[in-house]
């Protein structure tokens, strides 16, 4: 539903009064949504399965104040899984075996997580949000789609009964055997609740599904839980093979909710482990939350604005909050925004009563929370890690040309073969390889060779040479902003470049949108005489 002509509601004390009810029932029903996913999602990083809590709670009743953006759902995402367990990994965590180690590497992940939380609030105050345009799209979208192949590998296993040991790649190839040698109990919860979570989108009632999936599968995995009695020690026998059945198949949050509460250990980075886990998560997460923000400001019904360096500040007082009192990193998560919306929330009130409700619960009722089985939550993980890395995925990124989809892969495999940051690097580097083959000038890949020119008082032409590429958008972005600043209508002349990719043509056509809020006019002339990649208007164009 478009509402651009009706007036904006905006999350004040005053227009509470207005939007409350629509925003205490979307928040509730993205709480139903957050809860098992808060669970999964802390259990998948190698935190205590109360750390995700913690993390949705602080992003929805502190980041709220924070941030201008009015629809998104603060809290942690499934995006940073493969960060926070590579980061516990590397500072000892064993998965059980020494929980003493396991401790203390979580202390030592939770230091990290405060210091890039302080590096992400620099980026606020520094106004550094807009950096986030310079990455390229379809690496980044590669990156988002091998951390979901990343996800199902270590969560496969868990919906199966078995232990999610070896790297992804051997996982993935370990398929058939996890499904021959499965826990037949718990892989029978497993599979109904991969079931619901695939099934569900099907459905078309619309009355049934105002009922979050996630919710269904915990109303059918728990009795399921409760009726072969999963979390009690001992074994039983299935087709002449003993199972074990017992606590490690179930949740387990504390009766006290403060007594979880755990202070980070800084010492970790002084090493190169610490130091480069910072890294990941500000950067990592910095992406992902601006990604994910400016995707739900695209389908707004008021399409209202975020101002990404207030948010990027909220983002990081959220994490260095979070982060000092045992929680996971957070960011604006797309999933739970995206309900947020399909909901009706008007304002960002419905983050904080999301954050309210997931407080209530969690101090009132955790002994029901125990009786969620492992199982189902590792279900609604693989659901996610699917949605990342989904075939659709891949056929849309074709779509944009043979060039992205390489790009695409590239980064995939990259990110499988070596971590997010190198994978990213290598993506980015296939990228310029592209560039240089359909004919960009080298030193065009770091230099934008454009001129200004002022026709009259009311318009200005930019004209580049050479090329225009992601690795120079922001120089080109700077123009673009200063004659939109002055009120110019800009004729951006591209004829002479050999060049234009798709970051560019995509960001191109946002600036247009841009320019026509503000009464102006940004005009692209001379890309007739390239040739287009692909079909896609936002495709790279280079000259025959």
């Amino acid at each position: 539903m478009d509402m651009t002509g009706a007036e904006q509601p905006r999350g004040t004390w005053t227009g509470l009064r207005r939007t409350w009810r629509a925003d205490l029932l979307s928040g509730f029903l993205v709480f139903l949504i957050a809860l098992p996913l808060c669970l999964g999602i802390a259990l998948a990083c190698g935190y205590p399965a109360i750390a995700g809590i913690f993390t949705a709670i602080i992003g929805g009743l502190l980041s709220t104040f924070f941030s201008n953006s009015e629809l998104t759902i603060k809290g942690p995402a499934a995006g940073l899984i493969v960060i926070a367990i590579g980061c516990v990994t590397e500072f000892g965590f064993t998965g059980g075996r020494d929980p003493a180690a396991d401790f203390q590497a979580y202390r030592l992940a939770l230091g990290v997580g405060v210091a890039a939380g302080l590096m992400q609030i620099a980026f606020g105050v520094f106004r550094a949000g807009v950096f986030g345009e310079l990455f390229p799209p379809t690496a980044i979208h590669g990156l988002l789609a091998a951390i979901g192949v990343i996800i199902i590998a270590k969560q496969f296993p868990i919906v199966m009964g078995g232990s999610p040991d070896g790297a992804p790649l051997e996982l993935l190839a370990g398929i058939p055997a996890f499904v021959m040698d499965m826990n037949p109990v718990i892989g029978l919860i497993g599979i109904v609740s991969l079931l619901v979570m695939f099934g569900y989108p099907l459905i078309a009632n619309p009355t049934l599904k105002m009922i979050p999936a996630p919710m269904v599968v915990l109303m059918i995995a728990v009795p399921m839980g409760l009726y072969w009695n999963i979390g009690q020690e001992g074994v039983y026998t299935f087709n002449g093979r003993p199972h074990e059945l017992g606590a490690r198949f179930m949740v387990s949050v504390p009766e006290n909710m403060a007594s979880a509460i755990t202070f980070p250990d800084f010492s970790g980075l002084t090493t190169m482990t610490g130091i480069k886990y910072v890294i990941m998560f500000a950067l990592i997460g910095s992406l992902e939350s601006l990604l994910s923000a400016k995707a739900i400001d695209a389908i707004d019904p008021w399409k209202r604005k975020t101002d990404h360096d207030r948010d990027m500040l909220a983002v990081g007082v959220g994490n260095t909050v979070s982060a000092f009192v045992g929680g996971l990193p957070m960011i604006s998560e797309i999933v739970r925004s995206k309900a947020n919306i399909d909901n009706g929330a008007m304002t960002r009130f419905a983050n904080m009563f999301h954050g309210l409700f997931l407080l209530v619960c969690v101090a009132l009722a955790p002994a029901l929370i125990n009786q969620l089985p492992l199982a189902a939550l590792g279900a609604m993980l693989v659901f996610t890690g699917f949605r990342l890395a989904s075939p659709q995925e891949f056929v849309r990124v074709y779509r944009l040309g043979k060039d992205q989809f390489i790009i695409f892969v590239s980064t995939i495999v990259g990110v499988l073969a070596t971590d997010l940051l190198q994978g990213i690097a290598i993506g980015i580097l296939v990228k310029l390889v592209i560039h240089v083959l359909h004919g960009a000038p080298p030193r065009s890949l770091f230099t934008l060779n454009a001129e200004v020119t002022h026709d009259d008082g009311r318009s200005a032409t930019i004209a580049v040479k050479d090329a225009a590429v992601f690795s120079t958008w922001m120089s080109l972005r700077g123009r673009l902003h200063r004659l939109l600043m002055d009120g110019k209508r800009v004729t951006l002349n591209l004829r002479e470049t050999r060049l234009v990719d798709h970051t560019v043509m995509s960001r191109l056509e946002e600036w247009k949108t841009e320019f026509a809020a503000r009464h102006s006019e940004l005009c692209v002339t001379g890309l007739e005489h390239h040739r287009p990649l692909a079909d896609s208007p936002v495709a790279a164009h280079a000259k025959p």
